[in-house]
């Protein structure tokens, strides 16, 4: 009687068995890079918006070079509320240059470059 019990798990673990050897053999890093790969699971780059004002404009040295501008950022830390970027911007459109002025309302927007989630 405990054997035939016994048997009968073994065939449940053998239907699971051959159910897993019937799929093609892949390495773990294959399946990783499969799943960052499907066109559903694109994965977005972290990303954060805060709204901020032109506080002043830095102008070069140099009449070749583009002048700073320089924006006061919406944030709780002090390190941080003040940005500096080149006052040397496309428009939206692609075609012209567009500079920016003194009061100006911008969204500042900073995304993360490649995201190692293992460390």
């Amino acid at each position: 009687m405990r054997k035939k019990n016994h048997k009968k798990t073994d065939n449940a673990t053998n239907a699971s068995v051959k159910k897993e050897m019937a799929l093609p053999r892949m390495a773990r890093s294959a399946r990783i890079a499969e799943l960052k790969l499907g066109a559903a699971r694109i994965p977005e780059r972290p990303s954060a918006s805060v709204p901020g004002t032109v506080d002043r404009i830095i102008r070069s040295p140099s009449p070749s070079k583009p002048g700073k501008a320089q924006i006061a950022v919406d944030v709780p830390d002090k390190l941080y509320r003040d940005l500096r970027i080149e006052n040397a911007l496309i428009d939206e459109h692609g075609g012209e240059d567009v500079k920016l002025k003194k009061g100006a309302h911008v969204e500042v927007t900073v995304t993360a470059k490649d995201v190692d989630r293992h460390k």
